[in-house]
């Protein structure tokens, strides 16, 4: 039977997830992981991971680009947009990475752990999810955060930019056209990060962060093929001549949280096909490798709640995921690798508030463990922020530990 290039891409989009779904539940890929690791251990090796992905990623996108293979024209979401939404990329950020922390987990990892067992993750990804139809769906965006924000976004366009990427802000300077910058910087880029990857000897011996890292970044870039390559192109051409054009068309690769609010509006609508999207399909798809994984190699285990604390961090963590992924433009996968591999400066941004909102709570997390009820929350995140050299160190309040 000949499916249609509608289900030909979401059916493409649903294989390519459970690879990844697989691989990120067997090489326990995780970029709160990563952050946790760095913090708490002083362990880099999954951050390693995470930067390798990114690495990878940038090379296809760049190389795709450039060979005119891909047509991002219409890139969904607009990573490359000339409205330079510069604080929803921080605040956002840090909502997300506050949220995973809490969460145990970001919007992949929380898949890949229901896939895996854990029940907790599934109220996670049900309270993220409804958050993340709020802010796509109604007013809740349009009154909490656009009506202060929208006057402080900067709009490129205006002062001869065309677009947020590192390759139109250098082609605007006449040095050569978007295109070439981007294979320019961004093979300088990924140069860089693999430099930093490979260079610790810990990592190299590490297959598990090398394949984890790999897989991820090549899973992005199939994912930017099938949906801007010949395929995508097909797709958006055909769609556009419907009578009832399907949600989420575009050229586009993983992202979780806004899938997640697609997913909610999906069960509301009683499953109205148009609804799927690819995001849909690449949603269940990590959450069907990552159970497949399990239950082949015996990995599948029930877990639930440790107490009543448990469950309202995890609820606060959903929450802020929700908001926060979409405030953000994405995920740590979404932002974190898809939107870096575009090389846009709000992808970057929102990549290094993930990482500071995570590492931040963690610290708070920490110092609230080992002091107990001798720190306050306050003297806490002062003394997290003094640890981060961000704040003089004559402002601690509690020894360092």
């Amino acid at each position: 039977m000949d499916l249609h290039i509608t289900q030909q891409v979401l059916l493409a989009g649903l294989i390519i997830a459970v690879v990844m779904g697989a691989v990120v539940n067997k090489t326990n890929f995780c970029t709160m992981g990563a952050v946790s690791d760095m913090v708490n251990m002083g362990d880099k090796s999954r951050l390693r991971a995470w930067f390798l992905a990114i690495a990878v990623a940038i090379v296809g996108v760049i190389i795709l680009e450039y060979a005119g293979m891909v047509d991002t024209s219409s890139m969904r979401p607009p990573y490359r947009t000339a409205m330079f939404d510069w604080l929803r990329y921080i605040l956002g950020g840090v909502l997300f990475g506050i949220g995973m922390t809490l969460g145990s987990g970001c919007g992949n990892k929380t898949l890949v752990r229901i896939g895996g067992g854990n029940i907790k993750s599934v109220f996670v990804l049900v309270i993220a999810a409804f958050f993340a139809y709020l802010m796509t769906k109604t007013d809740f965006y349009g009154v909490l955060f656009y009506s202060w924000m929208n006057p402080i976004t900067i709009d490129l366009a205006k002062l001869g930019v065309q677009g947020q990427d590192l390759g139109s802000v250098f082609a605007a300077t006449g040095m050569a056209d978007a295109v070439t910058m981007r294979l320019i910087l961004g093979g300088l880029i990924a140069v860089g990060l693999l430099v930093y990857v490979f260079k610790s000897e810990d990592f190299r011996k590490g297959l598990d962060n090398i394949v984890g890292g790999l897989v991820v970044g090549l899973c992005v870039v199939a994912a930017w093929y099938v949906t801007s390559g010949p395929m995508g192109q097909e797709w958006i051409g055909e769609t556009e001549m419907m009578d009832e054009i399907p949600l989420g068309v575009g050229s586009q690769s993983f992202s979780f949280t806004n899938p997640m609010g697609e997913t909610f509006d999906l069960a509301l609508s009683g499953g109205n096909k148009l609804l799927i999207t690819f995001g849909v399909a690449g949603l269940f798809g990590v959450i069907l490798g990552s159970f497949l994984y399990a239950i082949i190699f015996r990995k599948f285990r029930i877990e639930w709640f440790t107490g009543l604390k448990d469950f309202a961090a995890h609820a606060v963590g959903g929450t802020l995921m929700g908001i926060g992924g979409i405030l953000s433009m994405g995920c740590t996968i979404g932002q974190g690798v898809t939107g870096f591999s575009t090389l846009a400066i709000g992808s970057m941004m929102a990549f290094v508030s993930f990482i500071f909102g995570s590492a931040l709570t963690m610290k708070i997390q920490y110092y609230k463990l080992v002091y107990e009820a001798d720190a306050s929350y306050a003297a806490a995140f002062i003394t997290a922020l003094v640890d981060m050299k961000l704040l003089p160190s004559g402002m601690r309040k509690l020894e360092a530990v």
